[in-house]
């Protein structure tokens, strides 16, 4: 039995795989849990070939058993199928595109400055035992003045966060993409009140900044749970249908945010992009086009003042 507990031929070649995954900063547990039912369903047929009969034979039970257009688990087994071919499989079978599901790119919620101020108000009236009470604000204010990520901001250390230099440090991001960020004097006495209210109920060294009541990181779970209750006690709308807030729209507010006071400025924004790309941790300037895209009224006003210009943004990608 091999290290994830894969019990087939292509065991050793599963592990190969998430071993290279991980060395390119993939650490997905779907990716595993998937790899497993494959692996279950390759040895309980006695399946030793990875090709097209096997792969196919696999997506289209586990497809049966779990109807729905959700599909994004079969890129998992194409991709492994790519990882095998290069690796001198050459019968090795990459699944088609012709089973991919139609592709349509979440919307975010484009948070207007009234509900910022709000949530921010809410989120210090925050009352219990939880270490939330003490958190919530700098936790979300990270998000909102830095464009981090919510993995990313859970995922920081007491190590990561210098408060007497005033920055941080986001290290073995997506990618395994490292950067260090400077931080406003606001956030630094943000931090410092939080990292010190937690010193002193979490005794002893803590691995993460922010905490669970148990002193273990907090969960992604835990973060939209907190955020959905900041947002109501804020007394803020909510739709039934349609884009709704979540804690990840701090990161696209302050993409457009930054856009925007550029703009306004009479800044050239292409030539910003690329350090706006850098903070927030992007491969490519591709994903930084998404964010121009998504704000309809910095898209109207580049619009009007560029009107006399060639087209400066290009269209994105997806």
């Amino acid at each position: 039995m091999s290290g994830h507990g894969f019990t087939s031929v292509f065991a050793a070649d599963l592990e190969g795989y998430l071993a290279f995954k991980s060395s390119m900063g993939c650490y997905g547990a779907s990716r595993i849990w998937y790899l497993k039912q494959f692996d279950r369903y390759c040895a309980d047929h006695s399946l030793a070939n990875l090709d097209r009969a096997t792969i196919e034979g696999w997506v289209t039970a586990l497809q049966s058993s779990r109807p729905g257009p959700y599909r994004s688990w079969m890129s998992y087994i194409r991709d492994f199928g790519r990882w095998a071919h290069i690796n001198g499989d050459d019968n090795a079978y990459v699944l088609s595109d012709h089973w991919k599901a139609s592709f349509v790119r979440s919307q975010p919620y484009l948070l207007a400055d009234t509900e910022i101020r709000l949530f921010f108000q809410a989120a210090a009236r925050i009352e219990g035992s939880s270490p939330w009470t003490w958190q919530a604000v700098a936790f979300f204010a990270l998000m909102h003045s830095c464009g981090l990520r919510t993995g990313e901001v859970r995922h920081l250390t007491p190590h990561d966060v210098h408060l007497d230099d005033g920055v941080i440090e986001v290290l073995a991001s997506k990618g395994h993409r490292d950067r260090r960020l400077p931080l406003t004097g606001e956030l630094v006495e943000l931090l410092a009140g939080c990292d010190a209210r937690t010193r002193g109920v979490i005794a002893g060294d803590r691995a993460p900044f922010f905490v669970m009541p148990t002193g273990k990181p907090v969960t992604p779970v835990a973060v939209g749970i907190i955020f959905n209750r900041i947002w109501d006690k804020a007394a803020l709308t909510r739709t039934l249908e349609g884009k709704r807030p979540r804690p990840y729209d701090f990161r696209h507010h302050f993409a457009y945010a930054n856009l925007q006071r550029w703009m306004a400025d009479g800044t050239d924004v292409n030539a910003m992009l690329p350090y706006l790309a850098r903070y927030m941790g992007h491969a490519s300037l591709d994903s930084t086009y998404y964010y121009v895209h998504t704000s309809p009224d910095f898209m109207n006003s580049y619009a009007a003042i560029t009107r006399d210009s060639d087209r400066l943004l290009p269209e994105v990608g997806f």
